[in-house]
């Protein structure tokens, strides 16, 4: 881009204030980024295609009391005999693996895989039980921090204005964790992922738009 030389000044010294008053805010305000998250109840029922609800709980609170967590709902459908419980949490976090540890004590790493149009996910068994986790953010879906973290550069900069505003934080580390999970019975894990992903995109679909705005 090229600047006026008569413009040149004034532009220096608005570049140079804005990363003063940005650098400013990190040093002085080192809480500032932690926005108070609007609270978020879970619809008691929610559509998905080809499966029939069956149940809609709440979920009991975790043995460690976890700051992070905002609210949570479980939710059990029915296909054919074949039940799908569906455990959504909202949380203040991103990285799934960690999740899935402190919840379900699922400690053994997933096969992350990519869908275009939704984003990532993992897969995995446990217990004769194969399931599906993944992060519902402002994106598409992620599973590890790294991913959510480079899903952000465009979401930052769209949010530079307001934090410098005091509206928002400049990062939101906002999650709808889905946990997805369904038993193996005499199916393969791999026969029983796809039953999972199905049932995961058409989940995604419904709630990235219903995503909560703050």
């Amino acid at each position: 881009m090229i600047i006026n030389q008569t413009l040149r000044i004034p532009f220096l010294a608005f570049t140079f204030s804005s990363i003063v008053l940005v650098l400013a805010k990190v040093i002085f305000s080192p809480g500032y980024d932690k926005k108070a998250v609007t609270p978020f109840i879970f619809p008691e029922q929610v559509p998905l295609s080809k499966w029939q609800l069956k149940t809609s709980k709440s979920l009991p609170e975790p043995p460690q009391k976890d700051d992070n967590l905002i609210s949570q709902r479980g939710y059990q459908y029915i296909q054919q005999d074949l039940p799908l419980d569906i455990e959504m949490r909202y949380v203040k976090a991103v990285d799934v693996k960690s999740l899935l540890k402190n919840y379900t004590q699922i400690s053994s790493a997933a096969d992350v895989r990519q869908q275009k149009g939704v984003g990532y996910y993992g897969v995995g068994v446990k217990n004769q039980r194969a399931y599906l986790s993944a992060c519902i953010n402002q994106g598409g879906s992620t599973f590890t921090s790294r991913q959510f973290t480079e899903n952000q550069p465009q979401q930052r900069w769209e949010r530079l204005l307001p934090w410098l505003l005091g509206q928002e934080g400049l990062e939101d580390k906002r999650c709808l964790w889905a946990h997805l999970s369904v038993p193996l019975k005499d199916s393969s894990p791999e026969a029983t992922y796809k039953v999972l992903e199905n049932a995961w995109f058409s989940w995604y679909q419904w709630w990235q738009p219903r995503f909560p705005k703050s």
